[in-house]
């Protein structure tokens, strides 16, 4: 399909009405960072999987919270075991979406996946100064390499997609 001409000296009355260019239709949708032709960073793919990984650990653990919980062992009170089982849960969930969106390159990903990788710090230096160094590195390690990727320039240009106007569902 082929538009008329635009005189440049001519105001262009859109088709919503509104004075202004005319923007050619795109094929299909923008990938966030890659309008030029470019390639997703590495760095975006090491932190989706750092941050997927620390979901699945998460889940891990409410798993085995589960199974302790429904195995009668001894807690102080049910419901706060409860409460505590339902916090694991929601914080996967939350990782989850979390490594996903930022591998498609929305910008509040970045934000939160700093904020999980400082909360895993917080963990991570106390377990390995307990005496317990391989779990502590296991999570140190990960955590610093997803903070400086979560620096680096190509993310953040990648990773700069503000959302649309379609629906979520």
């Amino acid at each position: 399909m082929s538009r008329p001409p635009v005189n440049p000296a001519q105001p262009n009355s859109g088709s919503d009405g509104n004075n202004g260019p005319v923007r050619p239709a795109s094929d299909g949708p923008v990938t966030p960072g890659l309008e030029s032709g470019g390639k997703k960073p590495p760095g975006i793919l090491i932190i989706s999987i750092v941050v997927v990984l620390e979901a699945l650990a998460l889940l891990g653990a409410a798993a085995w919270y589960a199974f302790e919980l429904l195995t009668g062992a001894p807690v102080l009170t049910f419901w706060g075991a409860v409460f505590t089982l339902g916090l694991l849960l929601a914080f996967s969930a939350w990782l989850f979406a979390v490594g996903h969106f930022l591998f498609r390159g929305y910008r509040w990903t970045r934000a939160a996946a700093l904020v999980a990788q400082l909360f895993v710090l917080t963990i991570g230096f106390p377990t390995m100064t307990g005496g317990l160094v391989l779990p502590g590195l296991a999570m140190i390690l990960p955590a610093l390499a997803a903070i400086v990727f979560l620096f680096q320039k190509s993310v953040i240009a990648y990773a700069s997609r503000a959302g649309g106007t379609q629906g979520a569902l």
